[in-house]
């Protein structure tokens, strides 16, 4: 991607201000569509409305698609529904088009569906439109080369040449029957090979891996790196070749998931960027931080509790952070390995209690070392023999429960179809701090007489 100057900016800006068509399309058409949709931020609307009218149809699509999701759904708001329609859905595979029109209100989508020209490709949008965001109906595009295993190989090659001068990237040649089930892919080699077989089906590859419309778009990523393919088509509950699915299509939605678990995991409730109002980003933020607050306030109270052991015994005060920052920190490691196995499909939930065994063996070990560390620093640093067992005591006990209580959460939010990135953020963390003091105080109050 170019870096601009602040020089360029100003340059461009200041043929956009004087209205030199002829300049500003000639510096455009210079440009990467990414180039250009970096350019905009520099943008305000009605300066990025005269850029995008100087664009050619496809080159103004491509664009579109580039500029973050929130810039993006600014600029369409802007603009009239029959240059959404025309400057933008018509020049668009399916699958970005959908990508386009879920940002936009029902009336809207529908505003534009009714000036988009080719009534299949509006058609297949509405169809798009159906399926969850989330799953592979909702990423896949219906972009397809696709042949019959009962055609010659001379229909095949010139049915393939009709359907190609629609497309800009042929990654598959995909192979039906008459019911138009998924029977297949023709391999391009085998048409320079085989030029005189009779039948598609003798020289196609059978049974190729596809997924189903419902299908995550975790395990779809997972399946494409799994079997190392640029795209994978999509059938219905019956078999039939309904669309494909990408790599790049899978990869972008990944990256958003990412990012999304990214600032669940640090506490921030929505998808943010640096680029929000202050409004919005404290909006984002301020939720998890009132419940933290929450925690401390629940943490005083325990404390208040046992107001006569430190009075009594004031260094026991100094062990509080110990306790609950190693909680925290124990409980963050077991549930983010937890979540990275179910993310990347190392981990099956009908196995959770295997993982929960496993990781009680781990927090023992654990545990034990962390403990027996503590215990000859204070039995060499602390005079009082109680409070140094009942420190390594808690200290065991607060590491086996955060270790524990970090992977059985992950794996109850997976089972409750809620996102399971919610258990590698602030959730356990203030968990793990109230129990841990609650468990140390309970055991000083035991053995300190």
């Amino acid at each position: 991607m170019e870096q601009f100057s602040q020089e360029f900016y100003n340059e461009f800006r200041s043929i956009i201000d004087s209205k030199d068509k002829e300049k500003a399309i000639e510096l455009l058409n210079d440009l990467h569509p990414a180039d250009i949709a970096e350019l905009y931020q520099e943008l305000d609307l009605d300066e990025a409305e005269f850029v995008y009218l100087l664009l050619d149809a496809d080159k103004a699509a491509d664009v579109l698609l580039e500029l973050d999701e929130d810039e993006r759904r600014k600029m369409l708001e802007h603009l009239p529904v029959d240059v959404i329609a025309k400057q933008f859905i018509d020049h668009m595979e399916t699958d970005d088009a959908v990508d386009v029109m879920r940002d936009l209100d029902e009336d809207v989508q529908e505003e534009i569906l009714s000036h988009i020209d080719d009534v299949e490709q509006a058609g297949d949008i509405v169809d798009l439109l159906k399926y969850d965001e989330d799953t592979a109906g909702g990423i896949m595009g219906t972009e397809m080369v696709i042949v019959n295993e009962n055609w010659s190989m001379a229909e095949c090659v010139r049915e393939m040449r009709l359907q190609a001068e629609t497309m800009d990237e042929i990654y598959y040649v995909y192979v039906v029957d008459d019911d138009e089930r998924l029977k297949g892919i023709f391999p391009l080699k085998k048409m320079i090979t085989n030029p005189c077989v009779s039948k598609i089906k003798q020289v196609m590859e059978q049974d190729p891996v596809a997924v189903k419309t419902d299908t995550s778009i975790e395990e779809v990523a997972q399946i494409i790196e799994k079997y190392d393919i640029v795209a994978v088509p999509v059938v219905d509950s019956i078999g039939r070749l309904v669309g494909r699915i990408t790599v790049d299509d899978v990869m972008d939605e990944v990256r958003e998931q990412s990012e999304r678990d990214y600032q669940l995991a640090s506490g921030i409730s929505q998808d943010i960027e640096t680029t929000d109002t202050v409004f919005d980003q404290t909006k984002a933020r301020l939720p998890w931080l009132l419940i933290g607050i929450g925690g401390g306030i629940a943490s005083a109270t325990i404390l208040g509790g046992f107001e006569g052991s430190l009075g009594a015994h004031p260094e026991l005060a100094l062990f509080i952070p110990l306790i609950g920052g190693t909680g925290g920190n124990v409980g963050i490691q077991s549930s983010a390995i937890v979540v990275q196995g179910l993310a990347n499909g190392t981990l099956d939930i009908k196995n959770a209690w295997h993982q929960v065994l496993k990781e009680s063996g781990v927090a023992t070990i654990n545990a034990t070392i962390i403990s027996l560390i503590v215990l000859f620093y204070n039995f060499f640093f602390l005079d009082n023999n109680a409070i140094t067992a009942a420190v390594s005591l808690s200290l065991l006990a607060v590491v086996l429960f955060a270790s524990i209580f970090g992977t059985i959460v992950p794996l109850t939010l997976e089972k409750l179809k809620i996102d399971p990135a919610l258990a590698t953020g602030p959730f356990i963390t203030i968990t793990s701090d109230i129990i841990g003091v609650l468990i140390y105080m309970g055991v000083c109050e035991m053995l300190i007489q």
